[in-house]
C-alpha cells in the first residue's frame, strides 16, 4: 500500500520567501511509529495506534509485521489496528524494509527472539548501510546470521534460544539498544544495555505501556536498562505525537526567513529528542514552547519560532544522541548565523542514508557558505547578516533529510536553491512541500 504524496521523482526548487506565517501540525513521530507496529505485532491482543506516520519507511515496517503473522489494518488516516498473537511466525518471503534503517534494525532484534529464519533486504541506500553493530550483540545472544561481507543487506537471521547479555554499545545508538532489548524479551535471563551517553528512550517507555517490566538506572551521562526474558506483552493504545525531526524544518525555516512566525502544534518534547531546540536557543533563536502536556505517555507541546538573528555556537558532542537526525537542518541554521558553528562527535552521520557530513559541506559550499569537514565533525562559518547566496543545485544523495534541509535553505537565501532528487522525502515527511506552501513558501518542481 502506498499512501505517500505524489512528489515527482525529479527535483524541487525553493525560492526566497518574504515571510512564513501560520500554525501547522507535522506528521507523527517516525521512531514511535516503528516501535508501535513492532511491539503491537509481538504482543497478545489488539493494539490501536492513533497518529501513525504514514510514510514509506513506516509502511515498510507495517508490511514486515504482516509478513511475520500479525494482522495490520489501516482504519483511516493515521488510525491503525494491529492484532498480535504474542509471537512472530516464519515469513514466507524476503522482508523488504525499503529505506527504513530504524525499521530493519529493530525488526531484526525482535525476530531474533523467535525460532525462525528471516531474510531482510532494502533499497540501494539501505543495502549500503552496515548492520554489523546490530549483528554483534545479537550474535552474543546466540542468534546466527548469513550476510554479505561487512554485515550488509541482504542478510538472513536465524533466531530462537537466545541467552541474555550485558551489552555496552561502542557508540551511542538507540537502534542498537532497542534491538537488544526486543531480542531480550525472549532470551533466557536478564538482559541489560549499558549506555555511556543516554539515547532516545521510546523503546523503554513503550515496553512499559505494553506491560513489560523494565528497569532504568541513571549512570552519569548514560543509563543502564534491564529487562527479564520470557515476558509477554499485551496490546495497548498508542498515541503518536508530532515528529520533532520533521518539526525542525519549518522551525528553522521561520528562523531564517524575514518577518516570519510559525507554530508547530503537538510536537514531541521527550528530553532525549530536544537537543536541536536547546541548541537553537543557545544560538539566539526566538522560540517559545506553550501548552506542554502529557499525551500517550510522552511530553508534547506547541513550538513557535520567529525570525531571529543567530550566532554561531559550539555544540557539545554529548548532545548528539538527542539530535542526531537534526544536524543537517542545524547546519542550515548555522549558515545564517554570525560566526562559526562547531559540530563534533557526529561520525554517525557518515553512515546514514548518505554521508550527511560530506553532503552538507559540499552543498553549503555551492551556496556560498564556508564549511569544513572533519572525520567526525562539521564546522560552518555562517554568512550572518550578509545573507546566504544560494543559487545552487544540491545533490541529495537519495537522502530525505539532505533534500529537505537545502530546500529550507532556499527559502532564506538570496537566490533559489534546488535539489536534484526529492521523491525520497516521503520516507519520513509526507506532505512536506504542501505544508510549507501553506505557510507561504514557494517550492516547485525544477
Amino acid at each position: 500500500m502506498a499512501l505517500a504524496d505524489p512528489i515527482a521523482s525529479g527535483g524541487l526548487r525553493a525560492a526566497p520567501s518574504p515571510r512564513l506565517k501560520g500554525r501547522i501540525r507535522v506528521p507523527g513521530d517516525k521512531s514511535i511509529s516503528h516501535r508501535a507496529l513492532i511491539l503491537g505485532a509481538m504482543a497478545n491482543g489488539q493494539t490501536r495506534i492513533d497518529g501513525l506516520l504514514e510514510a514509506d519507511d513506516v509502511l515498510a515496517s507495517a508490511g514486515a509485521m504482516r509478513a511475520f503473522g500479525a494482522d495490520v489494518e489501516r482504519i483511516e488516516t493515521g488510525q491503525w489496528v494491529v492484532e498480535g498473537s504474542g509471537a512472530f511466525t516464519e515469513p514466507a518471503g524476503v522482508i523488504d524494509c525499503g529505506n527504513a534503517g530504524t525499521g530493519v534494525r529493530l525488526i531484526m532484534g525482535a525476530a531474533a527472539g523467535f525460532d525462525l529464519a528471516a531474510t531482510f533486504t532494502g533499497d540501494a541506500s539501505l543495502r549500503d548501510r552496515p548492520m554489523d553493530r546490530i549483528l554483534a550483540p545479537l550474535s552474543l545472544m546466540g542468534a546466527r546470521w548469513i550476510a554479505r561481507a561487512g554485515g550488509y543487506l541482504p542478510l538472513t537471521v536465524h533466531g530462537g534460544r537466545l541467552r541474555a547479555v550485558d551489552y555496552a554499545p561502542p557508540q551511542p545508538s538507540a537502534q542498537v539498544k532497542s534491538a537488544v532489548l526486543l531480542a531480550g524479551l525472549n532470551a533466557d535471563g536478564q538482559t541489560s544495555v549499558v549506555e555511556a551517553l543516554a539515547t532516545r528512550d521510546h523503546t523503554e517507555r513503550m515496553l512499559l505501556a505494553f506491560g513489560a517490566r523494565v528497569e532504568v538506572e541513571q549512570a552519569g551521562a548514560g543509563r543502564i536498562v534491564r529487562l527479564e526474558g520470557g515476558q509477554k506483552l499485551k496490546g495497548a493504545a498508542v498515541r503518536v505525537p508530532g515528529d520533532p525531526s520533521s518539526a525542525a524544518f519549518p522551525i528553522v525555516a521561520a528562523l531564517i526567513t524575514p518577518n516570519s512566525e510559525v507554530t508547530v502544534e503537538g510536537v514531541l518534547l521527550n528530553l532525549s529528542r530536544t537537543g536541536l531546540l536547546e541548541t537553537l536557543r543557545e544560538m539566539g533563536a526566538d522560540i517559545d514552547i506553550a501548552d506542554v502536556r502529557e499525551d500517550g505517555g510522552e511530553s508534547v507541546g506547541d513550538v513557535t519560532a520567529r525570525s531571529s538573528r543567530l550566532r554561531g555556537v559550539t555544540v557539545p558532542p554529548g548532545r548528539a544522541p538527542a539530535m542526531i537526525d537534526e544536524y543537517p537542518i542545524l547546519a542550515v541554521a548555522a549558515a545564517f548565523a554570525e560566526g562559526t558553528t562547531v559540530m563534533r562527535g557526529i561520525g554517525e552521520l557518515r553512515i546514514k542514508e548518505s554521508d550527511r557530513i560530506a553532503r552538507m559541506a559540499t552543498g553549503l559550499a555551492a551556496c556560498g557558505v564556508e564549511a569544513r569537514e572533519e572525520r567526525e565533525g562539521l564546522l560552518v562559518n555562517g554568512a550572518g547578516h550578509r545573507g546566504v547566496r544560494g543559487g545552487a543545485l544540491a545533490a541529495s544523495g537519495g537522502d530525505h533529510r539532505i533534500a529537505m534541509a537545502f530546500l529550507v535553505l532556499g527559502l532564506g537565501a538570496g537566490e533559489p536553491v534546488g535539489v536534484d532528487e526529492a521523491g525520497m522525502i516521503v520516507t519520513s515527511f509526507p506532505g512536506f512541500r504542501e505544508l510549507l506552501a501553506g505557510l507561504g513558501a514557494t517550492i516547485e518542481p525544477s
